[in-house]
């Protein structure tokens, strides 16, 4: 990564004179993308807007580069940091392209007026964020996934060095999440800026982050890279999850099993038991799970859902242990599911469990 374009020292923030964190530390490199996670009310807009200038600071200071931004005037530091919040902006008449347009105004002088590059800038901006569709419609009359496309294309517009995002993906369905971030991803890669940005979502943090904060009460947890830090049992005790579980391998909360002796024994494997452990799970049948080895994609779901499952070490032919065991739970049940069609030497003790007449 190269060099840092956003730094925070030993910054604490909070409302009025009310400390909420204190001794908060960030870099934002160019090319990265620094994602803030962390339960509801725990800080992270906060901080944000708190990085952004839109709260004061109770302690320390923020950089940007080399400059503190509160040295900066708001017209410098509008031409090296770009923001969007969650607030709900509600422009009286303006177009997309004149919303857009704003984000030229660090650029323009006191009269505020685009000349012929400033409005290729802003066109430029609604070709990458696949807005140009939108130019003449009014802001006010568009859907929650093509406003935040329309802010971001006025953030991207002060042609920043950094972005700050706090939610940027609320109220979005899964496709504009995925078409908004994607954008992020490849402006940030493709021209060099950093991002720094909070997010609910943990799958999406996991896949779209280079650095994760974890904000974790009145301070800073873990920090680093996701894959690293974004353990199961780490998200469990930062969210507090008592309820349930959660996967960091795919990235999904699960409910907690069914109570009660298992009634079905589901046989499964790469993959082919998640749909059955699901639909089970659902209609509130407790059920057994096996023989799965402990690197399969079942054993994750399964290990959630099931009331038991029987297991078998990574790489290893079941053993005639471990088929025992299974062979008289699935007798116990009252139906035995069998989802798979191919066996292999590792699992032949699946074909002989799938064998058993209940």
């Amino acid at each position: 990564m190269g060099r840092d374009l956003l730094r925070a020292e030993h910054m604490t923030v909070g409302y009025g004179n009310v400390p909420l964190l204190s001794e908060v530390e960030l870099h934002v490199r160019q090319g990265e993308i620094v994602t803030l996670i962390g339960p509801n009310g725990a800080g992270k807009s906060t901080i944000l807007k708190s990085i952004a200038g839109q709260l004061r600071l109770l302690g320390g200071s923020v950089y940007l580069g080399e400059e503190s931004l509160a040295s900066l005037s708001p017209v410098k530091a509008a031409r090296q940091m770009g923001v969007l919040t969650t607030g709900n902006i509600r422009p009286e008449l303006m177009t997309c392209e004149e919303l857009v347009g704003c984000g030229r105004y660090p650029y323009t002088g006191r009269l505020g007026i685009l000349s012929g590059e400033d409005w290729d800038k802003v066109y430029g901006a609604m070709e990458l964020t696949h807005t140009l569709d939108l130019a003449g419609r009014r802001f006010d009359r568009l859907s929650d996934g093509q406003r935040q496309r329309i802010l971001l294309a006025r953030a991207i517009c002060q042609e920043p060095k950094v972005l700050v995002l706090d939610e940027p993906t609320t109220f979005l369905d899964i496709r504009h999440k995925l078409e908004l971030l994607t954008i992020l991803r490849e402006l940030v890669r493709n021209r060099g800026i950093g991002a720094v940005i909070s997010l609910h979502e943990l799958d999406l943090a996991l896949r779209l982050s280079d650095y994760v904060v974890c904000v974790d009460g009145d301070r800073i947890g873990r920090l680093g890279p996701p894959e690293e830090i974004l353990t199961s049992s780490y998200i469990e005790a930062l969210y507090g999850i008592e309820t349930g579980s959660y996967d960091a391998l795919l990235g999904g909360a699960e409910f907690p099993p069914v109570k009660g002796k298992p009634k079905v024994f589901v046989i499964g494997g790469n993959g082919s038991g998640i749909a059955v452990y699901r639909r089970l799970h659902r209609q509130n049948i407790p059920f057994a799970a096996g023989i799965l080895h402990e690197n399969d994609i079942d054993y994750s779901v399964a290990g959630a859902l099931a009331a038991e499952t029987v297991t078998e070490e990574a790489f290893e032919p079941i053993r005639e242990e471990t088929y025992r065991k299974a062979e008289k739970l699935a007798r116990s049940c009252e139906e035995v599911i069998c989802c798979l069609t191919e066996f292999g030497a590792m699992n032949e003790a699946n074909r002989r469990l799938a064998q058993i007449k209940i």
